[in-house]
This record gives C-alpha cells, structure tokens and sequence, in this order.
C-alpha cells in the first residue's frame, strides 16, 4: 500500500528539535502514543497503518518489537530535556494486547523510566474481545494500565462479517467482565455504524448490547470508505452500497439518544462519558493541540508547534532504531495561523465548547442563526443539528 504521510521536511538523524519547540514544554500537558502495528487479520473497512505476521519480514517480528519502541523513548528522552511528567499513555493500533502482557508493562515501564508519570496519570489500552484473557488482563492492571478500550463495533453478526470482524458478539460482555474483575478504573466501548446491509434495528441492538455491558464510555463512529481498502473495492465494484447520508444521520441520533437516556453525555462528536472523569484524557490532548509523544512505525507527534510522523513500515522503523538513528521520516512546523485553523477543526467538536475569540463573530451569529451551534458564555458549542454537519460548521467558520 502506498505511503498515506505528508511531505514535509526532512528529519535530523538525531531528532533533534528546535529551541522554540522545548521553551514552554514544562509547562504543558504531556502524553505519549505508542503504536502496535499488529493484527491477526486485516479488516476490510480499516487503512490504519497495520500489519499481519505473515506480511512482515526480519527486523519486524511481533516478538522483537517492544524492544524498538523502548529504543526510541530511550532515543526522544535524550532529545527532550526538562520534558513533564507524562500525564496520559495510550497504546493504538493495531491490536496492542496481540503483544505478551509482559510486553506492553515493559513498553510503560520505559515511559515511566524515561519520563516520570503524573500521579493518577491515565494509561489506556486498545484490546480486541478476543485478544485478552482474565490472567492477560490481570497483568496489565497489575503492571499499571487503568482503562481499556474494547473493539466491539457491532453485536449483529452479519454485520461483523462485513467489517471482517473475528470476534464472537457474546465475548464482549465476557471481556468487559474479565477487565472489571481485574480491577481496571475505566472500560470504553467502540462501535461502528453505517456497514453496508446494517438496519437501523441492528444498530439499535448493538448500542443496547453495549450499554448492557455497563460502559463507562462509548465511541461510535461512522463508517468511512477509505480509498485503498478492500471495503472500497466492494463499493467499487457494486458488491455493497454506499452508506447514506440519511442513514449515518438516523443512526447518529440514535446512539445519542439511547446513550444519553442511559446516563452517558456527549463531550466529543464521536464520544460519550458516564462523568468528566470518564473522558478519555488522552484524546483531550489531541483535541487541544497539547504536546505528545508518538511511538512506533508511522506514529505522529507533536511538541511546541513541531509535529513529526515516523517511517511507516516496521522493518524500516527498527533498522533505523537499530542504527541508532531516529526513525523520524518528516516533520513540519506550525505557523500561527495553521495552529489556529486546526484548533478550530478540533475544538468546535468539543462539548467544552470552541473559544470565541479564535474565529469572527460574524461567522459565529451565523452558524448560530442556523440553529447549528449555542453560545455559552465564551464558548461556541454545536446543537445535535450542528454535529451531524460539524464539517459544514468548520467550513462556515473558516
């Protein structure tokens, strides 16, 4: 598959970054992304940069890997001194739980080493159902991991079938129960809908399969078609239809409405929590433009206005590491106007609302005027018609 990374600027080996970027990292939110590359089987639906075993050669084993990601926290802990504690850790993919527990304690324990973590400090998993066990699960509780985020996607067999989805429907709740007997503080939910054949019915049974689950936060996300997936080829080819607009809308007010009647708020367009201690912190510093640190083959990072994205294959990911050189590919930095730009893009999304002095008011009376977002004291904050056009809203902002 081709590379999907921008251009940008040629990396330095050593990774070094400018002294604009560190002048105010000590006083920033600080997290860390580390990225499994691995999946049993490739998902139709999914261009997420992800491998299976058999697609990988020396240099890239499942079994070496962790052994990377520590090289390059041990490389970035060189490059980024007086860097803060780290207050979040989450581990993407890929399926990370497809690693021996061991495995991912050791990857935290070299965040922990390198970088200190904040008291209370939020350590997220993603898992697939059939990839943890109760004695999995144990070990990464006990090793330090405080939520877990389960692919669930659907509870409607056909429906998974699409999404190539390998997991038993009834091995949800078995999961979730195994990750609560272990002790983990928080569980979060992923669904999807829109799959080509998927009725309004099905979905409705798949968000009360998940709110049966007792949840402490669920994201749900449209499908998306993404150009070079296998799912793309059957929407090609005439195989599947398209999802509509009308539908994905449907089934958004949908899952609104059953999260909301069962307790859980939305603070993000895709996400719903139970309580503010419930949000994925995490993601929060995405969305606020805070620093963090990306890890492993294709990762993304940012840090005081410089974001920079790893070589993509994990065979070029560890020879880099293996030459003692930065696996960094590229990097670019932010001008005023484009961090103001993407604030915007991420911050109007926000339940906590887009500060008004980033955009004109001008623009704000006018998304207002079309019932597509409130003002809340110096907030914009979209109504539930302005979510399902929150690209639209952007658009009207900018």
């Amino acid at each position: 598959m081709p590379s999907t990374l921008p251009d940008g600027d040629p990396a330095p080996p050593d990774g070094v970054l400018p002294a604009s970027a560190l002048a105010g990292l000590r006083a920033s939110r600080f997290g860390v992304y580390l990225h499994v590359p691995y999946c049993a089987v490739r998902c139709g639906y999914c261009d997420f940069n992800t491998y299976t075993a058999t697609e990988l050669g020396g240099g890239a084993s499942q079994a070496s890997y962790a052994g990377s990601a520590i090289r390059e926290l041990e490389l970035l802990s060189g490059v980024l001194p007086g860097a803060p504690a780290v207050e979040t850790v989450f581990f993407g993919g890929g399926t990370p739980t497809l690693l021996p527990s061991a495995d991912l304690v050791a990857m935290l324990g070299a965040v922990r080493d390198r970088f200190g973590l904040t008291d209370g400090a939020e350590v997220t998993t993603e898992a697939n159902p059939d990839s943890v066990t109760p004695t999995s699960l144990a070990e990464l509780r006990e090793g330090g991991f405080t939520r877990i985020s389960f692919g669930m996607q659907s509870a409607v067999p056909s429906v998974l079938a699409v999404l190539d989805r390998t997991h038993d429907p009834e091995r949800v709740p078995q999961a979730v129960a195994w990750a609560r007997e272990a002790g983990f503080e928080q569980i979060s939910l992923d669904l999807i809908y829109g799959t080509p054949g998927e009725s309004v019915v099905d979905w409705e049974t798949s968000v009360t399969a998940a709110l049966a689950c007792g949840p402490d936060h669920v994201s749900a996300y449209s499908l998306i078609v993404e150009d070079g997936t296998a799912l793309a080829r059957q929407v090609r080819s005439g195989v599947v239809p398209m999802p509509s607009e009308d539908d994905l809308a449907d089934k958004y007010a949908v899952v609104d409405d059953l999260l909301g009647a069962a307790g859980l708020g939305w603070y993000e367009v895709s996400n719903w929590a139970r309580d503010r201690g419930s949000r994925c912190r995490h993601n929060e510093l995405y969305w606020t433009s805070q620093n963090w640190l990306g890890i492993g083959p294709g990762a993304h990072a940012h840090v005081g206005g410089v974001r920079w994205w790893n070589v993509k294959h994990p065979t070029a990911y560890a020879a880099r590491l293996d030459a003692d050189s930065s696996p960094a590919l590229a990097r670019e930095l932010l001008d005023q106007d484009t961090r103001r730009v993407e604030r915007v893009l991420l911050e109007v999304r926000l339940r906590d609302g887009l500060p008004l002095d980033l955009v004109d008011r001008t623009r704000v009376d006018r998304v207002v005027g079309d019932d597509l977002a409130t003002v809340e004291g110096d907030r914009l904050v979209l109504t539930r018609r302005g979510r399902l056009l929150a690209d639209a809203v952007v658009r009207d902002l900018l």
